[in-house]
């Protein structure tokens, strides 16, 4: 790009040739405007980014849209590019991270202009108030997680697990049950008692599944590396017997008829054992598949007893809502329900560590 464009600038190695913008807004804000209008938010966002100091499309390197976390956001990644003037008075391109961002307070006026920016293209945005009128001061990550004790409170949420509710052993409540009570222990508390018991049995079972299921994979990890290690062997026994041919074309042609013959043998050696680790694999392929397609239904029974869980512990502790019970467990605890969900929100956290 640097000879595409003719950018001037000094390059150096410690030099930041590349920036970043993340473009989002609160969770509230695009459930409020819509899936057609935060499309348009974007798509507005981007073209700010193009005219923001006369930058240029041709310096955005990227700009990739994230639905599928908690808050729609957009990663921008750009040439930090000014236009300026050479020592001669000629108009230049310059490649020079440090006069893009010149001013001591580049950050708020860029703020502020990307502000400015999206309320004149209708979009209802809050501007928020200088450091000047809050007093607040700004904490580096390293010091917020040693005051949070993030990395105890990580590993204490890996170390959680959901364990059988205490509940009332059914003997214990016909002692102090009188007789016309006997109808409620027998139609309510009793069943519920066994429910309990059933969905930690289904639980465990689960767990023990998917366990079985991972020493699979790692199984069929290994034999997919031995199989890619014997064909690249065939590979490299092949290019021998090309090599060998042309080798003893040039030697003695006498040796053409013996040569053939034996190459045809390597051939056939070749094939037959291509046919054998064929079959082989196709028989493990055939066997993990099955048992992939098994464990999608232990997962989707693990959801349906899950649903049931939650609607149980509603209804166990008077809760209106089910979606406030996923809601405020995600929100209080970080953690997502869905398992896909969670493991994309952790990989972004690892990415933002190493990041910062």
């Amino acid at each position: 790009m640097r000879e595409e464009y003719n950018l001037k600038g000094q390059i150096k190695t410690v030099s930041n040739i590349a920036c970043e913008y993340i473009i989002t807004s609160d969770k509230e804000f695009f459930e409020r405007i819509g899936e057609k209008e935060t499309k348009r938010y974007f798509e507005v966002a981007y073209q700010f980014v193009c005219e923001y100091k006369n930058l240029g499309e041709q310096y955005i390197l990227s700009a990739k849209v994230h639905m599928d976390e908690q808050s729609p956001h957009m990663h921008l990644v750009f040439l930090p590019v000014v236009h300026t003037k050479d020592k001669k008075g000629n108009d230049i391109d310059k490649l020079a991270c440090s006069e893009f961002w010149k001013e001591k307070d580049s950050y708020r006026q860029l703020q502020n202009a990307f502000y400015d920016y999206m309320v004149s293209y209708n979009f209802e945005l809050e501007r928020g108030l200088p450091k000047e009128e809050t007093g607040r001061q700004h904490i580096d990550l390293k010091e917020y997680k040693e005051i949070t004790n993030f990395k105890n409170t990580k590993e204490t949420l890996k170390n959680i697990k959901l364990e059988l509710p205490e509940v009332p052993d059914i003997k214990d409540i016909r002692k102090v049950m009188i007789n016309r009570d006997e109808k409620i222990c027998n139609e309510i508390i009793k069943p519920k008692d066994e429910l309990i018991q059933e969905l930690y049995q289904d639980n465990v079972s689960l767990y023990k599944e998917l366990s079985k299921q991972a020493k699979v994979i790692e199984e069929a990890e290994k034999y997919q590396n031995e199989r890619d290690k014997i064909l690249a062997d065939n590979e490299e026994l092949h290019n021998t017997v090309k090599h060998l041919e042309k080798e003893y074309k040039k030697k003695n042609n006498n040796l053409e008829f013996d040569f053939k013959n034996r190459k045809d043998e390597l051939e056939e050696e070749y094939k037959e054992k291509s046919f054998e680790l064929e079959h082989k694999y196709h028989n493990k392929i055939h066997k993990l598949e099955k048992e992939n397609s098994h464990l999608h239904k232990i997962i989707d029974k693990f959801w349906d007893t899950l649903e049931k869980f939650i609607s149980w512990i509603c209804k166990k502790f008077d809760i209106a809502e089910e979606d406030n019970l996923v809601r405020d467990f995600q929100k209080e605890t970080n953690t997502f329900i869905n398992p896909e969900k969670q493991i994309k929100h952790e990989e972004r956290e690892k990415e933002w560590d190493l990041e910062r």
